[in-house]
């Protein structure tokens, strides 16, 4: 069965802050050696040309890909697209990313970012509550590129017009996002209650507490529950530990590809058959639109 990761933005000394395809294909060797049959190269939010830039070097590897699968059986992952995390993003929850890129959500400058790539954007991240956001998501679920929730400061009601304009997804859930609260549950609470979205969830020792971790699987659908390993250029690097904790020791991304982060959960002892759905059948069927 097809494991799939859908948010990753590097492993190996390699990743998507790139115009060269063959790092991106680097990227697809080193998870292939991991077990993980496709990946979804995600996108860092930045200037409109260099992120055009950015999904250029990935179309180049899929277009290289597809040559050398006619040739040779490759043990790499296949690329199957691209995540865009922004740049339609809050500044206030910017986690590790650049609140210097994020722009206002306009038809115009969506219409200029997806611009001859708009057979491979997937996924985009978007925050629901940011001025012009609604009725963007509601064009990019129209168009068929799914839309995920996150590097949001939305309240719970916020949260679900998102849903209710489109929106299909809850990026790293818990990160980066309003989190719950008695009076307010926010995104985060949206997303564990809200039983027909899916979460993205990053399962590394790092990003989320073991009974935050317990909270989501007894709470959330299970069909609904994506892990993804949001791994970055350190990951697999000796420089990994210095590099996750940046100022202010804030994480700057996933250090675990997502069958190694599925093999910890099983070993802690949730059921082996729920959490390989989670990076097989579940992002599979989130893919397809269903």
């Amino acid at each position: 069965m097809d494991i799939i990761d859908i948010h990753t933005h590097g492993i190996g000394g390699y990743d998507t802050r790139t115009t060269a395809g063959d790092h991106i294909l680097r990227m697809a060797e080193i998870h292939g050696s991991y077990g993980v049959s496709a990946i979804i190269p995600t996108i860092y939010p930045a200037a409109i040309n260099v992120m055009k830039e950015n999904m250029k070097a990935v179309k180049n590897a899929i277009e290289k890909q597809k040559t050398e699968h006619r040739t040779q059986k490759s043990k790499s992952s296949e690329i199957i697209g691209v995540h865009l995390e922004g740049p339609f993003l809050n500044p206030a929850k910017c986690g590790a990313l650049s609140a210097e890129s994020f722009i206002e959500p306009t038809e115009y400058s969506f219409k200029e970012l997806i611009e001859g790539f708009e057979d491979m954007v997937k996924i985009i991240t978007v925050s629901p509550e940011i001025k012009g956001a609604e009725g963007l998501i509601k064009k990019m679920s129209d168009m068929g590129i799914i839309v995920s929730m996150g590097h949001s400061n939305a309240k719970y009601a916020e949260a679900e017009a998102g849903f209710n304009a489109g929106a299909r997804g809850v990026t790293h859930i818990f990160n980066a996002m309003s989190g719950f609260h008695h009076r307010e549950p926010g995104l985060a609470g949206f997303g564990l209650l809200n039983q027909n979205i899916y979460i993205e969830v990053i399962a590394d020792p790092y990003h989320l507490h073991l009974k935050t971790v317990e909270l989501i699987f007894r709470t959330k659908n299970h069909d609904r529950i994506i892990i993804v390993s949001d791994t970055v250029k350190q990951a697999g690097t000796s420089s990994y530990n210095q590099a996750i904790t940046g100022s202010g020791g804030r994480l700057s991304g996933g250090c675990m590809p997502v069958t190694e982060s599925s093999k910890r959960l099983i070993e802690m002892g949730y059921d082996k058959n729920t959490v390989l759905n989670c990076i097989t059948k579940n992002p599979v069927r989130y893919l397809s639109g269903k």
